[in-house]
């Protein structure tokens, strides 16, 4: 018996969904950072066994939205919710529910789709509060399942791999067996190169930041490979922000950027940024769709 199916990862923003996306498939899939809100698209990592294929959908944290890039973050969600064979939704074990679990947990309350609670950062968890909390949660919504993991230290996981398994339907495999994500290798770069930028600039610049890859070309000798991305900003003070003094900032998200890509891709890149303005982008139907978040 093969089984097959996805599972999506719902949960509001910074609760640590990217960072188990990547431990449960093993390769970095989706970036990861401390700064809420940073993952803007659906992710898809698919994780191959002879016997199973698990799609796991990452999503956008739920939140109250305060741009049209932001509303439609939240669509993503939300119909995601609608499409897959079941629901982990995540919460961290280290906080009881706030206002934001709740409003995930009344979404959930019209899904038909199995929904497991995931309590992640358990290696966070003051000693006694991890009962009390799951107790909390568990108050939310009937769940069909409830895990105690920590993404971060690949704790638990198994057991909630395992788990999946049994509320998937039998079918076939939906990527090849080497496949590990859908995203096109420009998605790939694009993100990468954003998730060094936001490490390294602070306050509402991370919100503000997108890239898109304008050319990705192997030279004639095979080599090298000639990669140039613009990111782009809102507002004229926030380049000198991502810039740096002297071009500082600019050069070390750049040749982090570089290196990790090289391991990815398997070869030297030639990597050229540039940081262009493109006012209110985030509230632009026509600058969002060419940036690939319509």
């Amino acid at each position: 018996m093969h089984r097959s199916g996805f599972a999506a990862l719902i949960g509001r923003p910074n609760v640590g969904k990217s960072t188990l996306l990547n431990a449960l498939v093993g390769e970095k899939i989706a970036i990861m950072s401390d700064r809420p809100q940073t993952t803007r698209n659906q992710i898809r990592a698919v994780l191959t066994r002879p016997e199973y294929q698990v799609v796991f959908i990452d999503t956008p944290g739920l939140h109250k939205p305060k741009h049209i890039l932001g509303t439609n973050m939240v669509r993503t969600a939300r119909t995601t919710m609608d499409e897959v064979d079941l629901i982990c939704f995540l919460v961290e074990a280290d906080q009881a529910p706030g206002p934001g679990d709740r409003y995930i947990a009344d979404l959930m309350g019209s899904v038909e789709s199995p929904i497991f609670l995931v309590l992640n950062k358990v290696d966070l968890v003051k000693p006694g509060k991890l009962e009390e909390h799951e107790t909390l949660y568990r108050q939310l919504l009937s769940f069909d399942e409830c895990f105690r993991v920590s993404a971060l230290q690949n704790s638990g996981l198994e057991a909630l791999v395992e788990t999946i398994l049994k509320y998937l339907p039998e079918g076939p495999q939906f990527y090849p067996p080497e496949m590990i994500t859908d995203q096109p290798e420009k998605f790939i770069a694009a993100e990468i190169i954003r998730e060094k930028v936001i490490h390294l600039t602070r306050q509402e610049i991370p919100f503000s930041i997108a890239v898109v890859i304008e050319e990705m070309k192997p030279r004639s000798d095979g080599e090298l490979l000639d990669l140039r991305a613009e990111i782009f900003v809102e507002r004229k003070s926030q380049v000198g922000i991502i810039v740096g003094k002297g071009g500082n900032l600019l050069k070390k998200a750049g040749t982090a950027a570089r290196v990790e890509l090289e391991a990815i891709f398997g070869q030297r890149i030639f990597l050229d940024l540039r940081v262009k303005v493109k006012p209110d982008w985030r509230n632009r139907e026509e600058q969002l769709r060419r940036l690939g978040y319509s």
